[in-house]
C-alpha cells in the first residue's frame, strides 16, 4: 500500500504528497548554462554609485537576513540619492564652564542684596554662635614646669628662624624642644631677612626676651651669645661653625643619633634653616617643651602687647551693645597672595598685568618655566583661591551676623582696596582695622615692620568672640591653637568650606533663603569642629589637646 494511503479507500482520491519546501532565494532564479548564479539587477552600465549600490543589494539578497540590513539600506539610499548630508559642516559645541570655576560673586551679591537687607529674621548671632560643648568636659592649660636644676650642658645650638612671624615662632618653639631634649644651651634664635616680608626685626623687637629666658630657666638654658673662648676656635666667625642641613619633619631620634655626637665633639653647631625641621609626632617630653615655649615663654614685647591691649579695649568699647563681643577676620587678599594663588577675579586686563608683574617680582621664573600649566578654574573649584572682601561679607551675612556687628579686619595692604573693600564696608559699616583704631603716632614705631604689625593683629584676633579664617597658613593655625588654650579647648573659629563656597558663589539661580541655609549649616559645622584632639602628625600649635591641656573633670592637673 502506498505510504500515504494507509486508510481504506472510500471512493475518494488518494491524497497528494506534501509540497516541496521553498527554495532559498539564491535558487529562485535561473542558472546559466555553466550552473553559475546570475545576480539580480538590470544589466548594463551605470555610474559608480549605482554599480556599488546594486552590488551591495546583490550580496544582501543572497542571505535571508536581508531585513536586518534594512536600516543600512535606507541610510545608504539617503546618502547616495538625496544628498542631504554635507561633510563640510562641523557642529559647533559650546564649552560650559564647570560649576565653581568662575568668579561671579559680584553678580550674586547684586541679586541677593535686596533680600539680604530686608531679612530681619536673624537672632543675635554673635551671642548664640557657640553651642557645642565637649562630651568629656572642658579643657584647661596643663603644662608642668621643672623645678630641679639642669645638668651640665652638652654644648650650644644656634638656629636661624626663617619666614614670617608665625613661621619664625615654629622655629623658636622647635629649637627649645630640641635643645632641651639634647641637654644643650640654646642661643637666642636669629631671624632671617626675607625679600617678601622685608622685616629686619630681631628677637627682642617682637618678643620679651628676658621673660623668655626666665620662664625656661629650669627646663632649657638660653643665652644671648656664645662665649668668646669658644668662638675663638672659629675665628669669631659663625660661618665657620659646623652647619647641619636637616630634612623637613625629621624625628627627634635623628637629633639624638646624628646631631648630638657632633654637638659633643664641636661644643657648638648651627642648624639653618630650621623651620619645620622637627616632626610633630614626638615623645611627650618633647611636646611638653613645645607647649611651654609657645603658650608660656613666648609673649610679645611691651610696645607690641601694650598697643594690642589698647586696641582690644577699643574694640570692646565699640561693640558694647553686643556685650563687648566682636568678630575678627583674617583676610588674605594682599597683592602677593592674589598673585601667588594664580586665581582670576574681576579686575580685567589691569589685574592680569598687576599679577604678572607681582609674580615675576616675588618669584622670578617660578610661574613661567616651561611646562608649567596654570588652571585658574581648577584652583577655584579646589577651594584654593583667597576669599575676596565681598565673599567674606556675603558669607558672614548668610551666617546670621547683621550689619551692626563690629568686625576687626586683620590684613596687610588689600589689593585694589578702594574697589574691592567697598561691598564689605557696605554690608558691615562697623568694620575696623588697626589703622582705623590707632592714631598715626601710635602706629608709627611699627609701620615699616611687617612682623610687628602682624603681632598687633594677632593680639586683637586672639581676644575676639569669633575668629574667621579665610585662607589657611601659619597665622590662623597658631591662633586656633592659642584660642583653644585660652577658651577651654574650643577654638571659637569659623573655618569655611571653600570648595562648597566656590559652587554657591557661582550659582546664579540660588535664592537668599537657600543661600542662608547653607551658610548656617557651615557655621554649625565650624562650631562642632571647635573641639579637636591632636592626631599623631597634627601640629601641637594648632591642637594643644591633650599635650598642653587636660580635662577639667579629671583629678590629674598636670601632664609630663
Amino acid at each position: 500500500m502506498h505510504a500515504y494511503n494507509r486508510l481504506p479507500s472510500s471512493g475518494h482520491t488518494t491524497p497528494s504528497p506534501p509540497a516541496s519546501p521553498l527554495r532559498s532565494p539564491r535558487y529562485r532564479h535561473g542558472r546559466s548554462k555553466g550552473g553559475r548564479f546570475t545576480p539580480v539587477g538590470p544589466p548594463g552600465r551605470g555610474n559608480l554609485p549605482h554599480r556599488l549600490a546594486w552590488l551591495l543589494l546583490s550580496v544582501l539578497l543572497r542571505r535571508q537576513g536581508i531585513f536586518l540590513f534594512a536600516p543600512l539600506i535606507y541610510i545608504s539610499g539617503m546618502l547616495l540619492y538625496m544628498g542631504t548630508v554635507s561633510f563640510d559642516v562641523v557642529p559647533v559645541i559650546k564649552h560650559r564652564p564647570a560649576p565653581g570655576s568662575l568668579y561671579r560673586s559680584p553678580q550674586l551679591y547684586a541679586k541677593l542684596k535686596a533680600e539680604m537687607d530686608a531679612d530681619n529674621s536673624s537672632a543675635d548671632a554673635i551671642s548664640t554662635i557657640w553651642k557645642t560643648s565637649h562630651k568629656g568636659g572642658d579643657w584647661k592649660p596643663c603644662i608642668k614646669k621643672s623645678s630641679e636644676g639642669l645638668p651640665e650642658s652638652n654644648g650650644y645650638i644656634c638656629v636661624e628662624a626663617n619666614g614670617g612671624l608665625n613661621q619664625q615662632r615654629i622655629s623658636i618653639c622647635n629649637a627649645v624642644a630640641v635643645a632641651g631634649y639634647l641637654n644643650a644651651t640654646l642661643v637666642i634664635p636669629s631671624f632671617h631677612y626675607h625679600s617678601i616680608w622685608r622685616d629686619p626685626s630681631k628677637f627682642r623687637d617682637i618678643y620679651d626676651e628676658e621673660y623668655f629666658v626666665s620662664t625656661l630657666q629650669n627646663d632649657v638654658r638660653v643665652v644671648n651669645k656664645i662665649p668668646e673662648y669658644i668662638m675663638e676656635r672659629f675665628g669669631h666667625n659663625m660661618s665657620n661653625v659646623y652647619n647641619f642641613r636637616i630634612k623637613a619633619w625629621s624625628p627627634i631620634q635623628y637629633y639624638k643619633d646624628e646631631v648630638l655626637p657632633k654637638l659633643l665633639e664641636e661644643k657648638v653647631i648651627r642648624i639653618s634653616p630650621f623651620a619645620n625641621r622637627l616632626s610633630f609626632d614626638a615623645p611627650s617630653a618633647v611636646q611638653r617643651l613645645r607647649c611651654l615655649a609657645n603658650y608660656e615663654a613666648l609673649r610679645f614685647s611691651s610696645p607690641i602687647s601694650n598697643l594690642g591691649d589698647i586696641l582690644v579695649a577699643r574694640m570692646k568699647e565699640r561693640s558694647v551693645k553686643h556685650g563687648g563681643k566682636y568678630i575678627s577676620v583674617h583676610l588674605r587678599f594682599e597683592e602677593d597672595m592674589v598673585a601667588f594663588s594664580c586665581c582670576v577675579f574681576d579686575g580685567g586686563e589691569k589685574e592680569k598685568e598687576d599679577m604678572k608683574e607681582a609674580r615675576e617680582r616675588g618669584w622670578k621664573g617660578k610661574f613661567t618655566r616651561p611646562g608649567r600649566v596654570i588652571r585658574p578654574g581648577a584652583i577655584r573649584i579646589n577651594g584654593k583661591c583667597p576669599l575676596t572682601p565681598l565673599e567674606v561679607g556675603l558669607m558672614l551675612r548668610g551666617m546670621g551676623f547683621d550689619k551692626n556687628t563690629h568686625i576687626y579686619l586683620a590684613s596687610g595692604k588689600i589689593y585694589n582696596a578702594e574697589r574691592t573693600m567697598a561691598p564689605l564696608l557696605e554690608m558691615f559699616p562697623n568694620l575696623l582695622t588697626k589703622e582705623m583704631l590707632a592714631s598715626d603716632e601710635e602706629l608709627a614705631p611699627f609701620k615699616n615692620y611687617s612682623s610687628r604689625m602682624a603681632a598687633i593683629d594677632y593680639t586683637v584676633c586672639l581676644h575676639s568672640e569669633v575668629f574667621v579664617t579665610t585662607q589657611g597658613g601659619n597665622f590662623p593655625h597658631f591662633l586656633m591653637g592659642h584660642r583653644r588654650f585660652l577658651f577651654g579647648g574650643h577654638s571659637k573659629t569659623i573655618r569655611p568650606d571653600k570648595r562648597k563656597l566656590a559652587i554657591l558663589f557661582d550659582n546664579p539661580n540660588i535664592g537668599w533663603k537657600s543661600f542662608k541655609r547653607q551658610m548656617l549649616s557651615m557655621r554649625s559645622h565650624s562650631d562642632s569642629k571647635g573641639y579637636e584632639l591632636k592626631r599623631p602628625n597634627d601640629s601641637t600649635y594648632t591642637f594643644p589637646c591633650p599635650d598642653c591641656m587636660c580635662r577639667t573633670n579629671k583629678s590629674d592637673d598636670s601632664k609630663s
